[in-house]
């Protein structure tokens, strides 16, 4: 079975830096692309980024690039979500989510969902 944990959420200020952690568990035949996406408030959810945890490949949003990075750490079964320039807009619950299909950010292609981590970027 597939267990996802994300951690580093909280309350970031403009400017700062945030990195959030999924740490990710389960038969490596059930997935190989981890995922991060994020739902604003009143908003629908939408990708980040996703990583195949195999080979490293990653892909960020076009609307993200430069901003967030994407990372992994197979020693420790961890793949991480990063900016050094939050901005209020980037508040949001980030989720992590896990599949089998290659790199993609359609939600309804990951069958594996962690909780979330509230995130507010706020001064």
């Amino acid at each position: 079975q597939v267990q996802l944990v994300e951690s580093g959420g909280g309350l970031v200020q403009p400017g700062g830096s945030l990195r959030l952690s999924c740490a990710h568990s389960g038969s490596i035949s059930d997935y190989r692309i981890i995922a991060w996406f994020r739902q604003p408030p009143g908003k629908d959810r939408e990708g980040v980024a996703c990583i195949d945890v195999r080979d490293g490949k990653s892909y960020v949003t076009t609307a993200m690039q430069g901003r967030f990075t994407i990372s992994r750490d197979n020693a420790n079964n961890t793949v991480y979500l990063q900016t050094d320039d939050p901005k209020p807009e980037d508040t949001a619950v980030y989720y992590c989510a896990a599949t089998n299909w290659g790199l993609n950010l359609n939600t309804i292609t990951y069958n594996h969902w962690g909780q979330g981590t509230q995130v507010t970027v706020s001064s």
